[in-house]
């Protein structure tokens, strides 16, 4: 199925869907399929393992509804599998608890260290916001965000053959209630 035909994020719900997207080979293996559909082969060929061990992985991800077989072709008196994402990518429904613990896990276990002289920015800030400005503040990131998808710094595609020298980077935005008590008023002064 071509990207563009993919139906809209499917909303992870499920305990299998969660399961499945926590496992880090599993996980790494969704990041993969972003690029396009593979065979058990070419993931086994990038990520330097069994055909047998990733076959388990690719049954875990059917089972939970996440990739699905995109297409077979036949090879060699043989059947080629190519498997693929079941949409464009995944969403969490609004509310959920489990989300934003398993984003930042997801973006921890996909950061490695930084050479010298590549691009890397992690900080964290905090902002005395009123629920009016934290909303407009959270609607410019997602639209920023969006915005970065959109004029070819397209993360999901990156190294899928636009250039050989690119390299995939994390952008994880969040803007949360941050657990910091406000002080009191300073009787001393």
């Amino acid at each position: 199925m071509a990207e563009d035909d993919r139906p809209p994020p499917l909303v992870i719900q499920s305990p299998a869907q969660f399961k499945a997207l926590g496992h880090p080979l599993r996980h790494r293996m969704v990041n993969m399929l972003r690029q396009r559909p593979a065979t058990l082969r070419q993931l086994a060929e990038a990520l330097g393992m069994a055909k047998g061990t990733l076959g388990y992985h690719v049954r875990v991800l059917r089972e939970a509804g996440l990739i699905e077989l995109a297409e077979s072709r036949q090879v060699r008196g043989g059947t080629e599998q190519y498997f693929g994402l079941v949409s464009k990518g995944f969403a969490f429904q609004e509310g959920e608890t489990m989300a934003a613990g398993f984003l930042y896990n997801s973006a921890l276990a996909e950061m490695r260290p930084v050479p010298p002289g590549q691009p890397e920015h992690t900080e964290l800030r905090h902002l005395w916001l009123t629920p009016e400005q934290a909303a407009l503040v959270a609607d410019r990131l997602r639209e920023h965000a969006a915005e970065l998808q959109t004029t070819g710094v397209r993360a999901a595609q990156l190294g899928a053959g636009e250039s050989p020298t690119a390299e995939a980077y994390g952008l994880l935005v969040s803007l949360f209630p941050a657990d910091i008590p406000r002080l009191g008023p300073d009787d001393g002064r």
